[in-house]
């Protein structure tokens, strides 16, 4: 008697071709949820330590922390912060900081991801507000927990990518007009009128900072001017 070896049909082979791509195309999406979870994760991370290293500025400088340029030291708050991170500077070079980085930011060279808070108002009904160059108290600040201090940097052909102390963006690194919510469709680097906090960093929205040192999602729908504002 001749043995026969048993093999897979042309039609069984195409069912089990079908349903590895069916596993397939129910596994890639939920894999991607996951990483894109874990880089959220790793973003809020960041925010926290610079928000204790925000804490530790504060407590040595009288509780006033950075606004826009930094005041008088005509430096940003970036470079203000840096004595206080567990990672360091290489010579002004802030590639090796990872504390400032997002890893959703698309732009892998971008180095500073965070815009942070340099909003004023004259009054609660001043809906268009200035940029805020001085340091501020946190005590000016009414509810420290519902006002923002730092957020995901937009991307785009428009936004300053910074490497390193010196390099030209540093005075776009903070968010003052309704122009730089993520609602804003303008797109311009010519001017201070360009969106500044992400669209859509994370899932619909971005990573916040607040004054109380928590972090928070916002869904970019829900970001208006009163979470920006000291004295609510």
């Amino acid at each position: 008697m001749v043995n026969r070896r048993r093999a897979f049909t042309l039609i069984e082979l195409l069912v089990v071709i079908a349903i590895i791509a069916l596993l397939m195309a129910v596994l890639v999406p939920a894999l991607r949820r996951a990483r894109e979870q874990a880089r959220e994760v790793i973003c809020k991370n960041n925010l926290r330590q610079i928000g204790l290293a925000a804490n530790m500025y504060a407590e040595e400088w009288e509780q006033f922390i950075p606004r826009g340029l930094g005041g008088g030291s005509r430096q940003a708050w970036y470079q203000l912060f840096m004595p206080y991170l567990s990672q360091k500077a290489t010579s002004g070079d802030y590639r090796s900081v990872d504390i400032y980085r997002c890893p959703s930011y698309p732009d892998k060279y971008q180095t500073v991801c965070f815009v942070v808070n340099g909003w004023g108002f004259k009054d609660s009904s001043d809906d268009v507000g200035f940029e805020v160059l001085e340091p501020s108290r946190l005590t000016d600040c009414t509810r420290l927990a519902e006002t923002i201090y730092l957020a995901d940097n937009e991307d785009g052909q428009w936004r300053d990518i910074i490497r390193q102390a010196g390099d030209t963006g540093d005075n776009k690194c903070d968010v003052w007009s309704a122009a730089h919510l993520p609602n804003s469709d303008t797109q311009n680097s010519s001017n201070a009128d360009e969106r500044r906090v992400a669209r859509q960093r994370h899932r619909n929205g971005c990573n916040f900072l607040f004054l109380d040192w928590h972090t928070e999602w916002i869904p970019a729908e829900d970001i208006t001017i009163d979470l920006w504002r000291f004295d609510k």
